[in-house]
C-alpha cells in the first residue's frame, strides 16, 4: 500500500469524491512533478540548452503546479469543490502544454523529454477524470 493510500484510508471523515481518483490524481500529480525537475535538470546538460529554455520553462512551470494541485487535493477538511476544480483545469492545462513541449524534443532524440511527456499525459489524464466526479 502506498502513503496516499494509507493517509486516504485513515482520514477520519467521509469523502465527497472518488477516493481511488483522489489517490491516482495525487500520485500522478507527484510523480509528474518529479518528472518535470529532472526533465529540466537534464535539458540543462544538453549542448543545445539554448533551444531547450522553452521546454525548461514549461518543467518547472509544470513541477510547481503538479505539487499544488496535489497538495490541495490531499487536504479534504472542508473541501471546496471550486477550489478543486480550478486547481484541476490549471494542471491539466500545464500537463498538456508541458506535455507537447517534451514531445516535439523527444522526437529530436531527447528521451528524457519523452519519459516527461508520458507522465505529463499520465497526469493530465488522472486529473480529466478526477475533475470528471466532481459537482
Amino acid at each position: 500500500m502506498n502513503t496516499t493510500r494509507a493517509m486516504l484510508e485513515t482520514y477520519p471523515r467521509d469523502y465527497n469524491v472518488d477516493t481511488d481518483k483522489l489517490q491516482a490524481c495525487i500520485d500522478a500529480c507527484n510523480e509528474c512533478a518529479n518528472a518535470c525537475t529532472q526533465c529540466a535538470d537534464a535539458c540543462l546538460s544538453e549542448d543545445n540548452v539554448a533551444e531547450l529554455i522553452k521546454c525548461i520553462r514549461l518543467n518547472a512551470d509544470c513541477a510547481d503546479l503538479c505539487v499544488a494541485t496535489g497538495r490541495v487535493l490531499s487536504r479534504q477538511t472542508e473541501y471546496d469543490a471550486n477550489v478543486a476544480r480550478a486547481a484541476l483545469q490549471a494542471c491539466i492545462q500545464v500537463c498538456k502544454t508541458c506535455g507537447d513541449e517534451c514531445e516535439r524534443h523527444a522526437s529530436m532524440g531527447m528521451e528524457h523529454c519523452g519519459v516527461c511527456a508520458e507522465a505529463c499525459r499520465r497526469c493530465q489524464q488522472a486529473c480529466e477524470e478526477l475533475l470528471a466526479t466532481i459537482s
